[in-house]
């Protein structure tokens, strides 16, 4: 994913917690990442940092009966204008949950349900642009990925309306379908590298009652090292590490129940 994002790429990620403190420990540790706590005026709103360089947000949560939802990672894709693309995803078929709202001088953000009903963030940049380290994934080869996001990853069980969605609504223009058979449909986000992502047609993985998501992947010098120390803060895993023709991944559950992957090189 680049630093200079196109309409639609993924250009923030956090992370909303029952347990804010035990969350910033658990992934101090595992990732390396230390946290700049905001003021009241931005909710106590926290700042993840990998040497330095922002790399995701954290917020305590707050005790809503409205929302059902585990703790949970938001995955933010771009947009020039957040109330004219919440506008266009209510027209192709989305919900609204968080109205666009001004955050600071940083920019604007909402957050939607898309056509497969999975929540996905909107952020609009001002002062503050987004990610100041991202990993690059190309061809199975993970780079520069060490403890920062790299890959975002769309599960969805209604795959062609989604795509159409994404492509209505965030102006997704130069996606790749790099498999279509029965048992593996796959577009990315870009035709070239840097892909940033994909969409995973998942109406004949996911088990019975398990909704789809956006992951992020944040990248992992050894996949499986990694598990197993996330076992030990106190995390689970949620598939076991594996290679793949897009390196070495695994998913995890952090203490609270919040779901991302974690991905690298073969080894």
């Amino acid at each position: 994913m680049s630093l200079h994002p196109l309409p639609g790429d993924p250009t923030w990620v956090d992370l909303y917690t029952t347990d804010l403190d035990r969350a910033i420990a658990f992934y101090g540790e595992l990732f390396g990442w230390t946290a700049d706590r905001g003021g009241e005026e931005f909710g106590g709103y926290t700042t993840l940092r990998k040497d330095g360089r922002a790399v995701a947000g954290a917020m305590g949560r707050h005790d809503d009966p409205g929302d059902p939802y585990p703790d949970r990672w938001t995955v933010y894709l771009n947009s020039p204008d957040a109330a004219a693309t919440t506008a266009k995803a209510s027209a192709a078929g989305g919900t609204v949950i968080v109205e666009p709202m001004a955050v600071g001088d940083l920019g604007a953000m909402a957050v939607l349900a898309d056509v497969g009903g999975i929540g996905v963030g909107v952020r609009q940049a001002d002062t503050f642009a987004g990610f100041e380290a991202v990993g690059l994934v190309a061809d199975g080869t993970w780079t520069d990925h060490v403890g920062v996001p790299s890959w975002f990853e769309l599960t969805t069980r209604v795959y062609d309306a989604s795509l159409t969605f994404y492509r209505d609504v965030f102006d997704w223009r130069d996606t790749l379908t790099i498999a279509d058979t029965a048992d593996f449909r796959y577009t990315t986000l870009h035709a070239v590298p840097p892909m940033g992502g994909g969409v995973l047609d998942a109406s004949g993985h996911l088990a019975e009652g398990v909704p789809g998501s956006w992951t992020v992947y944040f990248g992992a010098d050894d996949v499986d090292k990694s598990a197993e120390q996330a076992v030990a803060l106190g995390g689970t895993i949620a598939f076991d590490p594996m290679n793949t023709p897009y390196g070495r991944l695994a998913g995890l559950i952090d203490p609270t129940g919040a779901h991302f992957s974690i991905g690298g090189n073969v080894r």
